[in-house]
């Protein structure tokens, strides 16, 4: 195995652990927290499926945090077999799949920052309240939850560039690029 394959393989594996880590830490923080006020008479407890982009969130961060893991154990084999070059069939969908991961949480993440200026901002031409002046914690975790989900998301779109270089070097140069017309 050559040098640069080594060192990408590391950096695949580390990038796609790192995935792992931070989808899991979002989608625990998220899912655990929760906030309970007592409004006149009236308990009402702010949880994460009061919000559906926030569910959205969760979802994908459970996907993505599964696939990354699998390609982690993929990369763990391919590293100590030896073999870093795979068929093309088979790169175009791990190129796939990584692209799908990346785009899913790039959506959900945008879909709960929107949810989350909302619930922060309040919307006064829709009469929207703020809640995070009512639900503090509760606010305080989730952002701390789609930063960690945000950070997952990042390192997705660098593994997918990753798998790209991986997949459209299997092409390779076939033709003497001088002498080839446009």
């Amino acid at each position: 195995m050559k040098l640069i394959d080594r060192r990408m393989m590391l950096t695949e594996l580390l990038l796609r652990c790192s995935i792992s880590v931070f989808a899991l830490l979002a989608l625990i923080l998220v899912v655990t927290d929760t906030e309970v006020k007592l409004i006149f008479t009236i308990k009402k407890t702010a949880k994460y499926t009061d919000m559906k982009a926030v569910v959205f969130l969760v979802v994908a961060n459970g996907i993505a945090a599964v696939y990354s893991l699998l390609q982690s154990v993929r990369c763990v084999v391919g590293t100590m077999k030896g073999k870093v070059l795979f068929s093309k069939p088979l790169a175009w969908a791990f190129f796939s799949g990584d692209q799908a991961m990346a785009y899913l949480n790039v959506a959900a993440i945008a879909a709960t920052a929107e949810s989350g200026v909302i619930a922060r901002e309040g919307e006064e031409d829709l009469q929207w309240m703020r809640v995070c002046t009512m639900y503090g914690k509760f606010c305080n975790q989730m952002a701390i939850g789609v930063s960690s989900a945000l950070l997952a998301s990042i390192a997705m779109v660098f593994v997918s560039c990753i798998s790209a270089f991986s997949l459209f070097r299997l092409y390779g140069a076939t033709k003497d690029r001088r002498t080839t017309p446009w």
